[in-house]
């Protein structure tokens, strides 16, 4: 409809029956290309097309600073019974700021933000802004066809997990409260320093546009706008486009598990439960103060799986790593007894939230089958990673959280400890290839008082970093893609605050400067060696040395390729106490010179070879003598195999 209140020809964007008929069935995968706000031009006349659903309002107007905020001068209508209101502003265009005023059944008025806008006025104002996102010229063609013709399982993955407000800050005068970097000087700085580092991604917390810095980007209020904090959409584009160039994948935080109460949001949206559960026992999250979306609503799964696809197809997105998964799973998820509802076999799990996933990873991968779908998945759900058909929620990759905790609960124990515990660090490997695993040092593990990763080291300080580059090593030869949050690599003494940038001068000090330029060396070897991150082929990938060695807290083992005699093998040991072994003997499975890749000894840069002796050990029939120095691990290539050049017998 026309603002003038007439009806006319020419314009794409109205909602037909077919759009309101998939809407209906949660099926229209481009519904945010009708729903929203969209400038177009109608018969000639330029403006903007407004769009929502609101099917229990009594009436729908939009309000803006193109009508001065005033209510009912736009009232929109509706059609159909789809409960999809619509309208067409003529000389509204880019940046113009708008809300969507709701008359309720119940005579109440809500002023409410966009659910389908793509760009949002800078918090505290929680208005949305007119955008064209389709203006942007993409300059990434070259990764996305890539792209489509790899397998991301067979190729490394390190994640950098990156908190944009806090990964550096630049205060631009007394009026600059925030110091935020923009997305176009991000493109610059962060991208270089994760190409310099040796990362393969970068996973961006906090994009999806949302009214509480403290929440890190977990309350998220606009779905399908990036947050405006660092610039606009267009501004947001050009940042992943200057990843792709660089050969860096990105990964959005995605938040489909729940959504704040803000009055401007998508609570009670139109004076009714909406978007959430209407029983408080399945539509509030007790422990976030948070309403959870009803997956049972065709309309709102739609609203969820369009936003997944929508990342992918309009920003390029590689990947969608899935915030608290467990939560949407289980009905009784931090919730006492009487305060959920069985589902109708009378059990604790969630059926329309299984079925949402299913129906999320199947038409990903129809569509994208060059994106993947990351699952923090903290339980022990079965097949998590496993497809849809054959029984599975279908994710790309599972968060490997069980890992995660034993990993930190043992490499923070005091050394005399650790030899009553050393199955923590062995019993990961008996599920290592049960799920597509990442394994994972977040953001979660540096805050509210769980201490910086070099602080959960025991010892005194110098222990500490030795501690702390042993751990790393165990974790990046552990089968696993990984991912470290931003400071670690550099051994971050505070915990990570949102509000306040990572502490950069520590680079300043040795230490530190040898823990970044060791995590750097680390990820450039895995990139280097296929056997560190081809994991598709199982138990086969992976074989012990040496589990057993408690008494000395020492692992062994060996990464392999799909390649015979042990080609292009890798191997790990890790001495996790502060006692000198200079006589640690090592088995290995066949003859020849071994090298030393890296060792985490500072300083010590010489080339080491160990020679194989004929003499069983660790079960194996050769040995290296590999002498340990305090917390040390060192990292050895297989020999190389050299092909015997064939005998030519020259004519006399």
């Amino acid at each position: 409809m026309y603002a003038d209140g007439g009806h006319h020809m020419g314009n794409k964007l109205a909602i037909t029956k077919d759009d309101c008929y998939l809407f209906g069935k949660g099926i229209n995968y481009e519904i945010y290309e009708k729903l929203g706000a969209h400038i177009t031009e109608i018969d000639g006349v330029k403006g903007t097309y407004f769009a929502v659903w609101a099917p229990h309002a009594a009436n729908v107007a939009v309000i803006g600073d193109f009508n001065d905020w005033l209510g009912f001068n736009h009232n929109m209508t509706m059609d159909n019974d789809s409960g999809i209101w619509e309208l067409f502003i003529p000389e509204v265009g880019e940046g113009a700021m708008y809300k969507y005023v709701i008359s309720t059944e119940s005579g109440d008025t809500l002023y409410k933000s966009d659910p389908y806008g793509n760009w949002a006025e800078v918090r505290p104002g929680n208005a949305s802004r007119v955008t064209n996102i389709d203006s942007y010229k993409w300059n990434d063609s070259k990764w996305i066809h890539q792209k489509a013709s790899e397998s991301h399982y067979e190729l490394p993955m390190s994640i950098y997990e990156v908190h944009p407000g806090s990964w550096r800050k630049d205060f631009k005068g007394p009026d600059d409260e925030d110091g935020f970097y923009d997305y176009r000087r991000m493109a610059d700085e962060l991208v270089d320093y994760v190409v310099d580092m040796g990362y393969t991604h970068v996973e961006l917390m906090g994009i999806l546009e949302h009214p509480f810095d403290g929440s890190w980007g977990y309350q998220v209020v606009g779905y399908y706008a990036p947050t405006s904090r660092y610039g606009k959409p267009q501004d947001f584009m050009y940042l992943i486009d200057a990843f792709h160039k660089a050969g860096i994948g990105v990964i959005l935080d995605w938040v489909p598990a729940h959504f704040p109460k803000d009055a401007h949001g998508l609570a009670m949206f139109d004076g009714t439960p909406l978007y959430e559960y209407a029983d408080p026992r399945k539509g509030e999250h007790p422990d976030w103060g948070t309403k959870v979306f009803d997956y049972s609503k065709t309309e709102v799964s739609n609203f969820l799986i369009a936003n997944a696809l929508f990342w992918v197809e309009k920003y390029h997105i590689d990947g969608l790593r899935v915030d608290a998964v467990a939560s949407m799973l289980y009905l009784d998820y931090g919730r006492k007894d009487g305060e959920w509802v069985p589902n109708k076999y009378g059990g604790n799990e969630n059926l329309e939230a299984i079925e949402f996933f299913k129906h999320l990873s199947s038409i990903m991968r129809y569509r994208n089958p060059r994106a993947y779908i990351i699952a923090e998945e903290s339980t022990a759900w079965p097949k998590v990673t496993m497809a849809p058909e054959e029984g599975g929620l279908g994710f790309s990759y599972k968060w490997n959280m069980g890992w995660m905790h034993d990993f930190l609960e043992y490499v923070k124990l005091d050394p005399y400890f650790k030899k009553n515990n050393h199955n923590k660090m062995t019993f990961g490997l008996t599920y290592a290839f049960s799920e597509n695993f990442i394994l994972v040092l977040s953001h979660d593990e540096v805050v509210h008082l769980k201490c910086s990763m070099i602080n959960k080291m025991p010892g005194y300080p110098s222990d500490k970093f030795k501690n702390l580059k042993t751990a790393y090593t165990f974790m990046m030869g552990h089968p696993g893609r990984k991912l470290l949050f931003m400071g670690q690599e550099f051994a971050q003494l505070q915990e990570w605050s949102e509000a306040r940038s990572l502490d950069w001068y520590l680079l300043d000090e040795p230490e530190h400067k040898d823990m970044q330029d060791y995590v750097k060396k680390l990820l450039h070897i895995y990139k280097k060696y296929p056997a560190l991150y081809t994991e598709t082929k199982g138990y086969g990938a992976f074989e012990w040395i040496n589990a057993d060695d408690r008494d000395r807290s020492i692992f062994s083992f060996i990464r392999k390729t799909t390649e015979p005699d042990y080609r292009n093998a890798v191997g790990f040991v890790f001495n996790f106490t502060p006692v000198e072994r200079p006589d640690y003997v090592v088995g290995v499975p066949k003859a020849g010179t071994y090298k030393r890749i890296i060792t985490t000894e500072t300083g010590d840069t010489e080339v080491v070879k160990y020679k194989a002796k004929k003499q069983e050990a660790d079960g194996k029939p050769y040995r290296l003598e590999i002498p340990l120095r305090p917390l040390e691990s060192v990292v050895f290539e297989f020999p190389k195999v050299i092909k015997k050049k064939a005998k030519t017998t020259k004519k006399k």
